[in-house]
């Protein structure tokens, strides 16, 4: 009986994905690198020259901040909020109307003693020149009582108008806050903002030159703060991270990170 020998086709692992190849394979499969280059001979004598360049790259990409703006940030703007607030509550629930600048006084109407010879006392009345007036009196009072109404009517809709621009006000700050993101990593800076259509940057590490810490006596309280980077970028030369919770710890984390790239990469600031 004859035998049948079966030889399974030879193979290896690319240096560059580690992936099974054909062992006469010039060229991978998987991730198109050439296998007879210098690089990819390097990599057969230094197997662990590749799993480094792996390391250094997921160090270089690794985020070291991620955030958003702190609704603490709205504080000063909450209680001014407050404040118009309660205007409009006044001018809904407080009757303005009733106060005494705008009523009008009835007039008096004077009596006249008419008197005789002897000083007997034969009549008392009106004063006809008063009297005469108190229908065009009466006639406006009765018009400023149509204005008090209408000044009533009014007052409300202006509490209840005021009530409603101030709440929008807030809203429309708290999702402008809510709808910007930071992400620092070693490599870069990056964010994104935007509410009804979103806008992505990023700016390159090495390219920050300085960096500012404001904090004001509301934000000290409160533990907020504003990072605002110093760069070289014609774009974006100052960007601000607005007022973010811990600005300390990130005004640190990007010194520093700003100095690594730099030291990679060899670069000096010359001011």
């Amino acid at each position: 009986m004859e035998t049948i020998t079966f030889n399974p086709p030879q193979t290896k692992q690319c240096p560059f994905c580690a992936e099974t190849i054909q062992a006469r394979a010039i060229k991978c499969r998987f991730c198109n690198e050439f296998l007879n280059s210098s690089k990819a001979k390097a990599l057969r004598a230094n197997p662990a020259a590749n799993s480094q360049q792996d390391d250094d790259k997921k160090t270089r990409d690794r985020v070291l901040f991620e955030g958003r703006p702190s609704l603490l940030a709205m504080t000063g703007s909450a209680i001014r909020g407050l404040f118009f607030l309660g205007i409009a509550a006044l001018l809904m629930l407080y009757p303005l109307e009733d106060l005494s600048i705008l009523q009008q006084a009835e007039p008096l109407v004077a009596p006249v003693v008419t008197s005789l010879p002897g000083d007997e006392i034969t009549a008392i009345g009106p004063d006809p020149e008063i009297a005469e007036n108190t229908a065009e009196t009466s006639s406006r009072l009765a018009l400023n009582e149509q204005q008090l109404l209408l000044f009533r009517r009014y007052r409300i809709v202006a509490g209840l108008g005021l009530a409603m621009l101030v709440m929008l006000i807030l809203l429309a700050k708290m999702a402008r806050l809510k709808a910007t993101r930071y992400e620092v990593s070693t490599d870069r800076i990056e964010w994104s903002r935007g509410i009804l259509s979103r806008k992505v940057d990023n700016l390159d590490m090495f390219r920050v030159i300085d960096l500012k810490l404001h904090r004001s006596l509301l934000d000290c309280i409160v533990g907020v703060g504003t990072v605002i980077v110093i760069t070289t970028d014609k774009s974006d030369p100052e960007f601000t991270f607005e007022k973010i919770r811990n600005p300390r710890k990130l005004y640190d984390i990007i010194k520093k990170a700003s100095l690594d790239a730099d030291r990679r990469g060899s670069v000096v600031h010359i001011e």
